[in-house]
């Protein structure tokens, strides 16, 4: 594709939803064949135009994994450094989670865990791997478990 196409291309693209720097990039690399410094240029119009801008795309991640996903803040964190977002980024877009939100959202995935587990010898230890799995830190889950296990006993 021609560079004076690419960059209508991109900026219809952006214009429909949120992309970071590392993924636009790599649409316009793969689009003008390879060639890296015109893809570079694009790239550097689209973030001077606002259509990129990965301060806005970390925050609409993170609300967005740990909404519908149910994603603890240790995932999202990781999965955003792997799209090459700075960790200043990272940090005020997992300041924009609801950590209310967030607790209530583990504590619904260890529900329906629980639930899928009942029975089981190792429950308590399969549900903090699960929460861990999912993103979460030990210390917000072990005493979320321990409470789970507690109403159930009740």
């Amino acid at each position: 594709m021609e560079k004076d196409k690419v960059l209508p291309y991109l900026q219809d693209l952006c214009a429909k939803r949120e992309y970071c720097r590392s993924e636009i990039l790599k649409k316009a690399v793969t689009a003008l064949e390879g060639d890296k410094d015109a893809a570079q240029e694009i790239l550097s119009s689209l973030v001077e135009d606002r259509f990129v801008d990965d301060a806005r795309y970390a925050a609409a991640f993170a609300r967005e994994r740990s909404s519908l996903t149910g994603w603890g803040p240790e995932k999202i964190r990781y999965s955003l450094m792997m799209k090459g977002i700075s960790k200043a980024d990272i940090a005020a877009a997992l300041d924009q989670v609801d950590p209310d939100a967030a607790e209530r959202k583990l504590m619904k995935l260890l529900s329906t865990k629980c639930h899928s587990l009942q029975g089981d010898a190792f429950i308590k230890f399969k549900l903090i791997k699960y929460a861990l799995s999912r993103g979460y830190r030990y210390d917000e889950v072990a005493p979320a478990v321990d409470r789970l296990l507690a109403e159930l006993e009740q």
